[in-house]
């Protein structure tokens, strides 16, 4: 089953941008971890595309015991880093999004962060294909907002450079086209790529909260605000808060468990 929608504690909507608070059990919240967000932080459809190339390979000695430990890292990852996978999850789960090239997989070195914008990919809204262009954050600060959300690298800078660069969003679009080349998502690419190029405004774009603290509209209410002041009229733009039980955020690392795909 997919990720849970969550109990809505809020709407901080500022026309055009959407903005609004969920909550998540302990018990929704285990479920995804073990399932949706678990295949996310451990990249398990790519193990499987690796394991079927590796497994083909004629004239090698490699047995099974071998390839699982060649794609059986034993890095330990962060907690923002399964922040991030939950946000994900839960806008493939409920906004019609694809994130089809996992940032891990351009990672030299597995324990190091990735650089750029968290999410890259599609999303479907209504009959109409778009780039969806995503950041995240993960917080256990005691604060509304957090701090996170200012600075350099905060979530403010970071949606104002996603609403108003184009040279941020061809960088995305190049990155994506670049890793489109034969893959299955080839014609999504190119269908987001023509509205695009008729107008660089024409994305979507969200901005993920995800905290461990008593849900409070004032995490969304004045980005959306300023969001909001000369948005383009075709740009798409959503908030979300991701609430977790309390002080739960440093636990999300240990709980979130290797297993199969979702189940259906």
């Amino acid at each position: 089953m997919a990720i849970s929608t969550g109990t809505e504690q809020y709407i901080a909507d500022v026309p055009p941008v959407k903005a609004s608070g969920l909550l998540l059990s302990d018990e929704e919240l285990e479920e995804a971890l073990t399932t949706d967000v678990a295949e996310i932080v451990h990249d398990l459809g790519g193990r499987e595309i690796l394991a079927e190339i590796l497994e083909g390979i004629e004239g090698t000695d490699f047995d099974d015991t071998q390839i699982r430990a060649l794609l059986s890292p034993k890095f330990v990852p962060e907690d923002w880093r399964v922040g991030e996978a939950l946000a994900q999850a839960f806008l493939a789960a409920h906004r019609n999004c694809i994130f089809p090239w996992p940032a891990s997989r351009d990672l030299r070195n597995p324990v190091s962060s990735p650089a750029g914008t968290d999410l890259v990919g599609f999303v479907d809204i209504g009959s109409e294909g778009l780039f969806a262009f995503g950041e995240v954050k993960t917080s256990t600060q005691q604060q509304w907002p957090p701090s996170l959300i200012y600075g350099r690298h905060g979530l403010k800078q970071q949606m104002e450079d996603l609403r108003d660069s184009s040279e941020h969003k061809d960088a995305l679009v190049r990155y994506l086209g670049f890793h489109s080349v034969n893959a299955p998502w080839l014609d999504k690419f190119k269908s987001a790529a023509k509205k695009y190029i008729t107008s660089k405004s024409h994305v979507a774009l969200f901005a993920v909260l995800v905290r461990d603290v008593t849900p409070n509209s004032a995490d969304l209410s004045a980005r959306a605000s300023s969001l909001a002041t000369g948005c383009p009229p075709d740009s798409k733009i959503e908030l979300l808060a991701i609430y977790l039980p309390a002080n739960v955020v440093s636990t999300l690392s240990k709980r979130c468990k290797k297993g199969g795909p979702a189940k259906q």
